[in-house]
């Protein structure tokens, strides 16, 4: 399965989660029902999924994690905020990165209609 369809498979999740809910809840409640809705449907599904720092050959784990990492291909950061902020399109880039994944899903689920809460990062070719 490709990365964009992978995309496609977390955005309608993320959708049936923010039209079941809607907007107010903590970011940790819908990162959950996120998992819960791509393993119900038999994708692998990591929650905080530790990023290690390679500097000059040196593994450090301090600590950098993802919040859903699906098929080891994409990185999903959750979010119940006011807008999605540059710092937020930073840190998917880094985790990208880090992480070698090509593509990343912000999804804010913190919006009255859940397509303008979802930011797509692409990092380097698909």
């Amino acid at each position: 399965m490709t990365t964009n369809e992978l995309s496609g498979i977390a955005y309608e999740a993320g959708f049936k989660i923010h039209k079941t809910l809607g907007p107010g809840l903590l970011e940790s409640a819908y990162e959950e029902c996120l998992c819960y809705e791509l393993r119900l449907s038999g994708y692998n599904c990591e929650r905080q999924k530790g990023l290690p720092l390679v500097y000059e050959n040196v593994v450090m784990e301090i600590g950098y994690r993802t919040d859903i990492l699906l098929e080891g291909k994409l990185i999903i950061e959750v979010k119940a905020i006011e807008s999605i902020a540059n710092i937020h399109m930073a840190q998917m880039i880094t985790y990208l990165k880090l992480s070698d994944c090509k593509l990343g899903l912000i999804m804010n689920f913190n919006t009255p209609l859940f397509k303008h809460g979802v930011k797509r990062v692409i990092h380097g070719q698909l």
